[in-house]
């Protein structure tokens, strides 16, 4: 007996005496992908990240946690904050004062950072899943010679709609100025994707340069507004189409797929005037502390098993061909992720000009100054204070006239006298 007990504990200081790796299979990742990030001398280090809100799976409803697991196999610290729109991320950036390792802007927004001298080029060799990237995604107009990004998500925007408030299916983006939906239309509460639909229905380029187009299409959402009093959102979108309240949304086609699991009565159309193709990616801007950090950041998201999870939270599709061809994944084969529509358009950088005269056509649109009801009231205040003005203006002269009169008869009386 005491020889087995000495045999048996021999084994176990054997079997204990192995890394652990070597007989348990990790969750997610393979022994040579634990090894490479663990070699990376991350440990300690900060990784500062600034992406869109619900664009990362979490750890909720059993996803993989992403950033734990880079954590975990680095044991750098990541800290994850959010934005709503590129134009609040540009702002943060442009105010100084803050350290952002990876960012996460669309490709008008990442065409303006490259321009003016706000990111930094990326080194590829610390990104080798960079082979998992599909070739259509890459040299993309924003970043030709392939210098600073890496494709994260693409896609369309769609026309998502309530089928328990639309009686007839909609296929155009006028149906967001019926006014039998007033108060029932959520619209972006961004300016670039908000004016595209206008644009959409007038048949303007996207990036046009004439000022007056932009006047236009301002003018057009100014009607919408008048018309069906749209509430202006972002994220706030899911709660609100989903409660079923609302009978349209302008939005991200992903974000329909995730509204549908909680109300089967939404359904979407991509209107026939055309839409909106987009294209976000990593990036590293200038502000950069942590390079090396943010390059492993960055291909972490591209390991086959990340881009996995994170397309089954996000519902966007992954530029990584991997999550494409995989039949497990719960976007396979989805139209509504991969359509080819014909009419779509990007946007791209646009000049100080437009750019300021947009932002100031949006926020008159918004706050109602452009319209036609404040227009009306406008004219009408003008017209009474011009009639008021009028009738003083006749009193006044009625009265010098009078005066006149007067002093005249009073110099003849004395005249005479």
């Amino acid at each position: 007996m005491k020889k087995f007990l000495i045999t048996l504990l021999s084994l176990v200081l054997v079997l204990t005496s192995f890394p652990v790796t070597a007989f348990a299979d990790d969750e997610y990742f393979s022994e040579e992908q634990i090894e490479y990030y663990k070699n990376l001398g991350l440990q300690g280090t900060t990784v500062n990240v600034y992406n869109w809100g619900e664009y990362i799976s979490d750890g909720s409803e059993e996803s993989m946690d992403v950033i734990s697991e880079f954590e975990r196999l680095t044991g750098a610290i990541v800290n994850y904050t959010n934005y709503e729109s590129n134009e609040n991320m540009y702002s943060k950036l442009l105010g100084g004062g803050v350290s952002y390792d990876v960012i996460v802007p669309s490709d008008y927004m990442i065409d303006r950072l490259i321009d003016e001298d706000m990111l930094l080029e990326l080194d590829y060799d610390n990104i080798p899943n960079m082979e998992y990237i599909d070739e259509q995604f890459l040299n993309m107009y924003y970043d030709p010679d392939q210098l600073y990004t890496v494709p994260f998500n693409v896609g369309y925007t769609v026309l998502i709609y309530n089928t328990e408030l639309v009686e007839e299916e909609p296929d155009s983006w006028e149906v967001l100025w019926d006014e039998q939906y007033r108060d029932k239309v959520l619209m972006f509460n961004n300016s670039r994707d908000a004016f595209a639909i206008a644009q959409s229905i007038l048949g303007q380029d996207f990036n046009s340069t004439n000022e007056q187009d932009w006047v236009d299409a301002a003018q057009l959402l100014a009607k919408q507004k008048d018309a069906t009093n749209p509430v202006y959102v972002m994220d706030e979108v899911f709660n609100l189409m989903e409660s079923g309240e609302y009978a349209f949304a302008a939005y991200y086609a992903g974000d329909y797929l995730l509204m549908l699991e909680n109300n089967e009565n939404l359904d979407y159309c991509f209107p026939k005037e055309g839409v909106n193709f987009f294209s976000d990616a990593f990036c590293i801007p200038t502000c950069c502390q942590n390079k090396k950090g943010a390059e492993a950041f960055i291909n972490f998201m591209h390991e086959p098993e990340v881009a996995f999870e994170n397309t089954e939270y996000i519902y966007y599709r992954s530029p990584n061909y991997t999550v494409e061809e995989d039949e497990e994944s719960s976007l396979y084969g989805e139209d509504v992720i991969y359509a080819d529509i014909e009419n779509s358009q990007v946007f791209r950088n646009l000049p100080q000009n437009i750019i300021e005269l947009e932002n100031n056509l949006w926020t008159q649109v918004k706050s109602g100054k452009l319209s036609a009801d404040n227009h009306d009231r406008n004219v009408r205040i003008y017209t009474e204070c011009a009639v008021i003005g009028g009738f003083a203006a006749v009193v006044i002269i009625a009265k010098l006239i009078s005066n006149a009169k007067k002093n005249k008869e009073q110099d003849l009386s004395d005249l005479y006298d």
